[in-house]
């Protein structure tokens, strides 16, 4: 046998191999691109900035084109899709998406590189959004952190947004949950978008395939035993089955405004439409919350596909929630 050959521990494909080294190959990433003094096509401006250095957490945050002092503008904290094990804040594709959000909504964008599993498993991704998340809100505080001069100078607080993609939205639901129960530096969520939250479950609902030989095989489980092997019930942990009997009230998630969207070729699709229903039956209190269903469409299509005019009416939806 060559001793350079790697031997494969576990691969779900086309996603990610992991080696018995530890080593891993990242299969799909978007290629990293640096921030930009003033991107050509929306006029944003983006640079990198260190949010803590132990734990090691950066992020890339976002400047629209003749944005002021005054009036401010909202602040939107976002958190990159990719399984939990893929992707970056600082990817083409994602790089691409911010800036056109940004421009629309005409807010200040930051995106929260959290660490990757499966070198650092959950829960250490959700630790990490949420100590951004802390270190964003602490900027609004007399006295308080003033390391951004972009967050001090031009957020307005009382107008802070979460959102995310895929895992991303999961990441953001667990957030809402958390904020909602601990507060957050007295500074309240006013709203969240979800899209194509990354939720599943071990019981199949709606047009998911139903045998279970065949569900476990799905990257859907796949991925989540890779990213979180220590997950207190497994498939059926609330963080990724948020219906799931036992698991924390959705009353309690700490926005004012949801917006949950779904593509209808999305084999996520159904757990997107069952969590919206979820949240309506759970005596949540916000006052907006819309589901937003995309005929024709697929999963993170409006990031893989950004140059569709599909992927452009989204993100005009998504931009319409943030006021």
């Amino acid at each position: 046998m060559d001793s350079n050959v790697k031997e494969l521990a576990t691969e779900v494909l086309p996603y990610i191999r992991v080696y018995k080294d530890g080593s891993v190959d990242r299969l799909v990433d978007s290629p990293i691109v640096p921030p930009c003094n003033e991107d050509p096509e929306t006029g944003v401006s983006s640079k990198d900035i260190v949010v803590s250095k132990s734990p090691p957490i950066s992020a890339r945050i976002y400047l629209p084109k003749h944005v002021e002092q005054s009036p401010k503008v909202p602040l939107l904290v976002y958190f990159h899709g990719g399984g939990f094990c893929f992707e970056s804040a600082f990817s083409f594709v994602e790089t691409k998406y911010m800036n056109r959000l940004a421009k629309q909504a005409n807010v200040v964008v930051i995106s929260i590189e959290y660490r990757l599993a499966p070198e650092h498993p959950l829960p250490i991704g959700y630790e990490d959004c949420w100590s951004g998340l802390q270190w964003v809100a602490s900027h609004s505080i007399d006295g308080g952190l003033k390391d951004e001069p972009w967050l001090s100078t031009y957020v307005d607080f009382d107008r802070l947004y979460v959102g995310g993609d895929s895992a991303g939205a999961n990441l953001a639901h667990v957030i809402l949950l958390r904020a909602g129960s601990e507060g957050l530096n007295g500074v309240k969520i006013k709203g969240a978008f979800l899209t194509h939250p990354y939720f599943w479950g071990s019981k199949p609902i709606g047009s998911e395939i139903k045998n279970n030989e065949e569900r476990e095989k799905l990257a859907t489980c796949m991925i989540w035993h890779l990213v979180y092997p220590e997950a207190p019930g497994g498939i059926d942990n609330p963080m990724l089955n948020p219906v799931v009997a036992g698991g924390p009230s959705l009353a309690g998630l700490g926005c004012s405004r949801l917006l949950i969207s779904v593509a209808k070729e999305d084999l996520l699709r159904d757990r997107g439409v069952s969590y919206y229903h979820a949240v309506k039956k759970s005596g949540w209190k916000g006052e907006l919350m819309e589901l937003v269903d995309v005929e024709g469409a697929d999963h993170a299509f409006h990031i893989l596909a950004h140059e569709s005019e599909t992927a452009m009416k989204l993100i005009q939806k998504l931009a319409s929630l943030i006021v």
